[in-house]
C-alpha cells in the first residue's frame, strides 16, 4: 500500500524538469526586467510636467473640449474616407503583387543561389527599417501634399511586412511534394504553380488581408503628415481647434476600422 509519506519521497527524488543552474538564470533575468520596468516608471515621472497627477486632473478638461462630436460634419468627409481606402487598397494591392518574386527570391529553399537570396534579405531589411511616417513625409516633399506620397509610403511599408511573412512561410513547407516534382522533370516555375502556391495560398491571402487592415490605421496618421485622407481633414480640425468636428472624425473612422475588420476576419475564417 502506497503511503503518504511513500508520495512524498517519490516526489522529491523527481528530478526538476528545469535545472538549478536554468531556474536561477531565470530568476535574475526576471528581477533584471523588473527593476527595468521600475526604474524607467519613476524616470517617467520625473520627466513629466506636474507628474501622473495632474495628468489625470486634465483628463477632464480635455475629453470635454471632444464632446459632443459635432455628427452633422459627418457626411462631408465621406470623400476624405473614401481616399483612405482607396489608398489602403492601391497600396496593398501593389505590394501583394511585387511580394510574390521578392519573397521567392528571399526563401531560402527556393532560392539556392546564396549572393542573390542575401542581396533580397538585405533590401527587405532595409524597407523595414524604414518608418511608414519618415517615408510619407520623404515623398511628400517630393510629390507635394496629395494621396501620391501616402501610396507610396504605404506600398513600401507593405512590401517590407509582406516579402518577410510570406518568405517564412515558404520556408516552411513541406518540401517533398516539390522534390517529387523536380525529380519527374518539373521546371522551376511547374515546381512553384503545382507545388508551393496550394501550400501558401491560403496563408498569403491571410497576410494580404491583415495589412490592408494596418494600411487603413496608418493611412489616417500619415495623413497628419500632409499624405492625403481622412487624416489631413483631422489634422486640419484639430489645427483649428474645432474639437467637436474631430470627435467626429475619430468616432467615423472607429467605425469603419471595425466593419473593415470584422469583414476581413470572416473572409479570413473563409479561406483557411
Amino acid at each position: 500500500m502506497v503511503t503518504k509519506q511513500t508520495k512524498l519521497e517519490a516526489l522529491r527524488k523527481t528530478p526538476s524538469i528545469y535545472p538549478t543552474k536554468t531556474k536561477l538564470q531565470i530568476t535574475i533575468i526576471f528581477f533584471i526586467v523588473l527593476g527595468f520596468y521600475l526604474f524607467s516608471m519613476v524616470w517617467t515621472q520625473r520627466e513629466m510636467v506636474g507628474g501622473f497627477g495632474d495628468a489625470l486632473a486634465n483628463m477632464y478638461t480635455v475629453i470635454e473640449k471632444f464632446f459632443p462630436p459635432n455628427l452633422e460634419v459627418i457626411p462631408k468627409v465621406w470623400g476624405a474616407m473614401a481616399q483612405t481606402i482607396q489608398m489602403a487598397v492601391i497600396a496593398t494591392t501593389l505590394a501583394a503583387i511585387l511580394t510574390v518574386p521578392l519573397a521567392l527570391l528571399s526563401a531560402q529553399n527556393i532560392t539556392t543561389f546564396k549572393p542573390l537570396y542575401l542581396i533580397t534579405r538585405t533590401l527587405l531589411n532595409i524597407l523595414r527599417t524604414i518608418p511608414d511616417l519618415v517615408l510619407a513625409v520623404i515623398f511628400v516633399g517630393l510629390f507635394g501634399v496629395g494621396l501620391l506620397p501616402g501610396i507610396l509610403a504605404l506600398f513600401i511599408f507593405s512590401l517590407g511586412i509582406l516579402a518577410k511573412l510570406i518568405s517564412e512561410t515558404i520556408e516552411a513547407v513541406d518540401m517533398n511534394p516539390l522534390e517529387a516534382m523536380r525529380a519527374s522533370g518539373g521546371n522551376i516555375f511547374q515546381v512553384i504553380y503545382f507545388g508551393l502556391i496550394p501550400q501558401v495560398l491560403p496563408q498569403f491571402t491571410s497576410f494580404v488581408l491583415y495589412v490592408f487592415e494596418i494600411n487603413i490605421r496608418a493611412s489616417v496618421v500619415l495623413g497628419l503628415v500632409g499624405a492625403g485622407g481622412i487624416g489631413l481633414v483631422l489634422d486640419q480640425q484639430l489645427g483649428f481647434y474645432n474639437y467637436p468636428n474631430a470627435m467626429a472624425i475619430i468616432i467615423l473612422i472607429f467605425i469603419v476600422v471595425i466593419v473593415i475588420e470584422f469583414i476581413s476576419n470572416k473572409l479570413r475564417e473563409a479561406l483557411i
